[in-house]
């Protein structure tokens, strides 16, 4: 392999995950060759052939570890249930693994496969793409130049209309599933917490069902408090009938509140792909910082939203890959989310506050 030979993927899991925007985004990536697609099912064998013409598709995932001399990468997108034991079949095969999150039902299980990958001398990488979200890299950025003052609370909001059960493996009742708000969304607003705030030492949630027919937790409220002494509100539902701001986050100097979801899912969604313009929003979804002053009334100063930028994630586990950068979400950072997670369905269900 030389600096100019692509990097040859293989993608297990052809549904939202994997066609919406682990594909894509692979194949947009300076260095990543698309190689190879893993789904059993003919429709989607159909569409990943159609939308890349030069990939090969098999059924199982046995027919690509047949050929792992032959690849440089897996990435992991089927559902949760399979991602700890196919990852440990590749990394034991000696492939370096990319895992959608949540990458295991457990704390321990993800430490494990960090000790498996570190044992193996393998990349080990978590996709957590809503780090590259537009408002994330914003408030970052706010946060990195004191604009907000010591920041006291981070309420993040992860809500949808969805009054109707959609079905499938990430609405079971199965918790071999690991489905759910909890470790859905909630895998991203932790993850966004802790990278922005640092690590978590208590947890309190409140975790219910609401719909009709419903077999796992759909409004989901988690309350970290964090050693730097930050205090995160963190919301996951699919029972929210108007929607709150994304993000509102207090200071001692100032506020800032933003409305809105990051573009990029819709454009993937809709078929669009990385280039000129990618994940730019209209200035009249910008946040406002201020204090004292409401920003539904206009009041504050608008902040230009910097651009969402999931290419980023491949972009750096390639030049991870080349040694020529440090892996962008490890799966020890993906344990730490795990432990908040395990410690709101803890709280949730005995009613307690529980410290990490």
């Amino acid at each position: 392999m030389t600096a100019a030979t692509p990097l040859r993927v293989g993608l297990i899991g052809y549904g939202l995950a994997g066609s919406v925007f682990h594909a894509p985004l692979i194949a947009a990536t300076e260095g990543l060759a698309l190689d190879t697609v893993v789904t059993s099912n003919p429709e989607r064998q159909a569409q990943a052939k159609a939308e890349f013409p030069e990939v090969r598709t098999v059924a199982a995932p046995d027919e690509l570890f047949d050929r792992a001399d032959a690849l440089d990468l897996v990435v992991i997108a089927s559902p949760n249930r399979t991602h700890v034991p196919l990852a440990t079949t590749a990394l034991k095969a000696g492939l370096p693994v990319v895992v959608d999150k949540p990458v295991a039902g457990t704390a321990a299980e993800a430490r494990e496969l960090a000790a498996l990958a570190e044992e193996r001398g393998l990349l080990l990488s978590v996709f957590q793409n809503r780090r590259w979200d537009n408002d994330f890299l914003t408030l970052r950025g706010l946060l990195e130049q004191g604009e907000l003052g010591d920041p006291w609370r981070f309420e993040s909001r992860f809500e949808r209309w969805r009054p109707e059960p959609k079905g499938g493996w990430r609405e079971s009742g199965d918790p071999a599933e690991i489905g759910g708000l909890l470790y859905d969304l909630g895998s991203h607003v932790v993850d966004q917490a802790l990278v922005l705030f640092g690590p978590a030492t208590e947890v309190y949630a409140e975790s219910v069902i609401r719909r009709d027919g419903a077999e796992t937790d759909d409004d989901t409220f988690i309350a970290v408090t964090h050693a730097s002494g930050v205090r995160s509100h963190l919301y996951a539902s699919a029972t929210a009938a108007q929607l709150g701001p994304r993000f509102r986050v207090l200071g001692s100097k100032a506020g800032y509140v933003k409305y809105g979801l990051d573009p990029q899912e819709a454009a993937l969604r809709e078929g669009e792909r990385p280039g000129p313009g990618w994940g730019v929003e209209p200035e009249s979804l910008y946040g406002r910082i201020g204090a004292g002053e409401s920003p539904v009334t206009g009041a504050g100063r608008a902040v230009p939203t910097l651009p969402g930028d999931y290419p980023a994630y491949y972009a750096a586990v390639a030049r991870a890959l080349r040694g020529a950068g440090p892996n962008p979400v490890t799966a020890l950072e993906a344990a730490a989310a795990l432990d908040v997670l395990e410690a709101a369905r803890r709280s949730a269900r005995d009613k307690v506050t529980v410290a990490l």
